[in-house]
């Protein structure tokens, strides 16, 4: 059964989460990929406030395909992580606590989840379409010329996805290499 967690995220909320737990969320969330954080960090360089509040949220790293008649959106699958990692820690130090997308993060990343007491989740890539069924509401927030890179606002309920990185180091993906990995076949090349 998945944690059921709401946002805005609170500090007490990462204490509880762990890598390997599958969480529920409903609530807000933002998506943002490389190109909007780059107007974010440029933002912030030139002195600027953001166009969200960071404090207690989570950013979705998505590119959303157009919405079907009736619905808010489109598919809305993961984008890899990773390209995002120069922009996250900052993020993370205003406050954000969440960040979900698919792939490792860099170690800078992964230092500043524990400094700053976020996580990073994965959605799982190939359920686009699923996930899209999770999203109730969908608006653009920022940088409507970004076109499916723009800042937008969703409301979700019970977005699934997975604890990688929590706030004390844990990383899921290392830890469930480590499970199966064969004694001695790293040496013989795989």
């Amino acid at each position: 059964m998945p944690n059921q967690i709401h946002t805005p995220l609170t500090d007490e909320v990462i204490e509880q989460l762990r890598a390997g737990d599958a969480v529920a969320i409903t609530g807000t969330i933002y998506v943002g990929r490389d190109l909007a954080h780059r107007r974010m960090t440029a933002a912030l360089d030139a002195g600027e406030e953001l166009p969200f509040d960071p404090r207690g949220q989570i950013i979705y790293y998505m590119g959303p395909s157009p919405a079907r008649p009736g619905r808010p959106i489109g598919s809305a699958g993961p984008t890899t992580s990773y390209r995002m990692d120069p922009h996250t820690p900052r993020l993370l130090e205003l406050g954000l606590k969440g960040l979900i997308g698919k792939g490792n993060r860099g170690p800078e990343v992964r230092a500043a989840l524990q400094r700053y007491k976020a996580v990073y989740l994965a959605a799982i890539g190939g359920t686009a379409a699923l996930i899209a069924h999770s999203i109730k509401a969908a608006e653009v927030v920022a940088y409507e010329d970004l076109g499916a890179e723009a800042l937008r606002k969703l409301w979700v309920e019970d977005f699934p996805a997975i604890v990688v990185n929590d706030a004390y180091g844990g990383d899921a993906y290392a830890e469930g290499q480590a499970r199966y990995r064969v004694p001695g076949r790293e040496a013989a090349g795989g």
